[in-house]
């Protein structure tokens, strides 16, 4: 079987993603990673030593990376305002790559790294790792069983207890560099919506707010340490917290509204100071609704509601039970990980499409302009035929 060497752009926090790939005995070895710290490079170095066993090469420039090491695919989980540079310099060097969501942080951006792919004929996957997480896989096995009828209506709420942490104290915070945590966190919800619907937004408003992060006491010529970053319980109530980014100007509370091309209506909500964390999606159609209670850990379940009733009833006519499997991200981060290696080896293809990732980034930006400019609704452009059509992989 080939074997397959890979390298990682941004080595560490999101690019531990990587470490599921690293597997000698299988012909697959991660052999070198490019960051822009010296002290990220050397705990990259450290962790492979430590956890492998195993010698790897850093870089503080990706370009002497590519130069020098022949690799045959990448993960690419530098900053979000990075994907586009970092992805079209892998893509046009024949490196197939793995992209972090979000694709780009702007549509043009999504629409550059496909172009490249297009025209250098480079393979490319989207990290969209709740395709593979337990609990959407029943809420999509379901759906497209018919047991709830025709799909109409699917609403998603999200609530981020470690959005003041996350978000609010690094680049995350400026529209510049991340335009909307639309993007951020937003591109993983809307995707799922679009993937569960079998359809992609064509119309989107909004309406939203920085409601509550504007007011906090910000960090003034002061070194961002990484624990200032890290989910602090003792960071509460929000309106306690100080230390932030110098620059917030993104949205703490954001709703849109989503047209589908195929008549489904949805809205996804989001806010980033509610005191627990969840992704909660309801599926409506014309002979029932389906929802998840808790996302991806022990006591997931995905309910069933089918039969009439006038109150509320906290269980379904039928309740699926959805443990994560083993690994990061209730077990999604191996089994995307080993599928870009399938891809990389034409074994299998991902469940995951680019041309999903650049819509659910389209809908997210349009959808933040649109709370930017008083709701006004707008048009989401489609991809050009030969590219809504290629197959990446």
């Amino acid at each position: 079987m080939k074997e397959v060497r890979l390298g990682i752009i941004g080595t560490c926090r999101r690019g531990a993603l990587a470490d599921n790939a690293h597997n000698p005995d299988n012909g697959v070895s991660i052999v070198a990673g490019a960051d822009i710290a010296e002290s990220q490079i050397q705990r990259f170095k450290d962790r492979y030593t430590e956890k492998f066993k195993h010698k790897v090469n850093g870089y503080l420039d990706y370009k002497e990376m590519f130069a020098h090491e022949k690799l045959d695919g990448v993960f690419i989980t530098s900053p979000d305002f990075c994907h586009e540079e970092h992805a079209v310099a892998a893509l046009s060097a024949g490196i197939a790559v793995y992209l972090e969501k979000p694709m780009a942080i702007s549509i043009q951006g999504c629409d550059r790294i496909l172009h490249t792919a297009y025209e250098h004929k480079t393979k490319l996957m989207l990290g969209h790792n709740m395709r593979y997480m337990s609990f959407t896989n029943k809420l999509k096995e379901l759906a497209d069983s018919g047991i709830i009828g025709s799909i109409k209506a699917i609403w998603c709420r999200h609530f981020i207890s470690y959005g003041g942490d996350a978000y609010f104290r690094d680049w995350h915070a400026e529209r510049e560099r991340a335009h909307s945590l639309l993007l951020q966190k937003g591109a993983h919800d809307i995707d799922i919506i679009h993937w569960i619907a079998g359809s992609y937004t064509t119309r989107v408003n909004g309406f939203g707010n920085l409601s509550l992060y504007s007011t906090l006491p910000r960090r003034q010529n002061k070194p961002l340490k990484p624990e200032d970053v890290t989910f602090n319980e003792t960071h509460w109530p929000p309106l306690d917290q100080k230390d932030f980014n110098p620059v917030i100007d993104v949205e703490d509370i954001s709703m849109i509204a989503m047209q589908l091309e195929n008549g489904v209506q949805a809205t996804y909500q989001q806010c980033h100071f509610t005191p627990d964390s969840c992704r909660n999606y309801t599926v409506i159609g014309t002979k029932g609704r389906i929802e998840n209670i808790g996302d991806h850990h022990e006591d997931t379940t995905v309910e069933l509601w089918n039969t009439r009733c006038d109150y509320y009833r906290r269980n379904g006519d039928a309740t699926f039970r959805t443990p994560p499997t083993k690994g990061s991200h209730g077990g999604a981060d191996p089994k995307i990980v080993n599928g870009f290696v399938e891809m990389i080896r034409g074994i299998s293809k991902p469940v995951t499409t680019p041309q999903a990732a650049r819509y659910s980034v389209a809908a997210g930006y349009l959808g933040a302009d649109s709370i930017r400019n008083g709701g006004k609704p707008y048009e989401v452009p489609k991809l050009p035929k030969h590219l809504e059509n290629y197959d990446f992989s």
